[in-house]
């Protein structure tokens, strides 16, 4: 299953940026709801630990899951971080651990399998695919601290088709009616190569894949991308789209979210 060595790639690249941050820096703030790196690692950590558990171990990860709704209704940060014991290096080290452990067994696995998550019950090649999203789009935080510039590759298209599937998601949530027709999106993939979406050519979108994904993912506002948008229906879409589950999440100000001059 490509996904699941997608999923381990996308870990590899933000280990790369981590493994020798000194341990002073793991407890300096990001962009995002003022997140530790710390905090980002933990949640990455905590979150890959029950995909896992939902594949090897179900009843395990029920038990795992309700103690983490009733938990989560104090707030997620010390929830999570309660759970999450080591910190810095050592924390590191257990997350890295982890990916890797999965990378190996999740690309074995049928991709059709279904597997338990806290909304509905969803594939196997989706669950890696979300955890490949979720480490994407909070390492964003991290690289965006850091001051470095990410370098994407072609494994981006599986966070795009994510972006694409959510479309009618992006409208429910927001409690909006879903538009006959997905707009048409012509992305630019990190190679160059051309990738064509949807079919309603009056609502258009184009730009670079990797802005897509940004604005999807909530980890940019979509005046800070290169993103052409033509049409309502695409300019709505852009304004409010949610690629991840929970409930409507606002996208972060013009502005907000950049690569820090170091």
């Amino acid at each position: 299953m490509q996904q699941a060595h997608d999923f381990k790639a996308e870990c590899d690249a933000l280990a790369d940026l981590l493994q020798d941050l000194p341990e002073a820096d793991w407890d300096r703030a990001t962009q995002f709801k003022g997140w530790t790196i710390n905090d980002v690692i933990v949640h990455l950590h905590f979150w890959n630990r029950a995909a896992d558990l939902s594949l090897t171990d179900p009843d395990t990860f029920a038990d795992l899951l309700a103690r983490a709704m009733k938990g989560m209704q104090s707030g997620m940060r010390p929830f999570e971080n309660a759970e999450i014991e080591e910190r810095g290096p050592t924390l590191f080290k257990a997350w890295q651990t982890l990916y890797r452990d999965m990378g190996t067994r999740w690309a074995q696995a049928n991709p059709k399998t279904r597997v338990k998550w806290a909304g509905p019950d969803m594939s196997v090649r989706s669950s890696i695919t979300a955890r490949q999203m979720e480490t994407w789009a909070h390492g964003h935080e991290v690289f965006d601290q850091l001051g470095v510039n990410r370098q994407d590759t072609d494994r981006i298209r599986n966070i795009v088709i994510l972006g694409v599937n959510t479309f009618g998601w992006s409208h429910k949530v927001q409690g909006l009616d879903m538009p006959e027709q997905m707009p048409l999106l012509r992305l630019t993939a990190p190679s160059g190569e051309l990738w064509e979406f949807g079919e309603d050519a009056d609502n258009m979108i184009e730009g670079a894949a990797t802005a897509f994904a940004q604005v999807v993912t909530q980890v940019r506002n979509i005046a800070d991308t290169d993103l052409k948008v033509t049409g309502p229906v695409a300019a709505r879409w852009m304004a409010t789209a949610q690629c991840f589950a929970g409930p409507p999440e606002t996208p972060p100000a013009k502005g907000a979210r950049h690569v820090v001059q170091v």
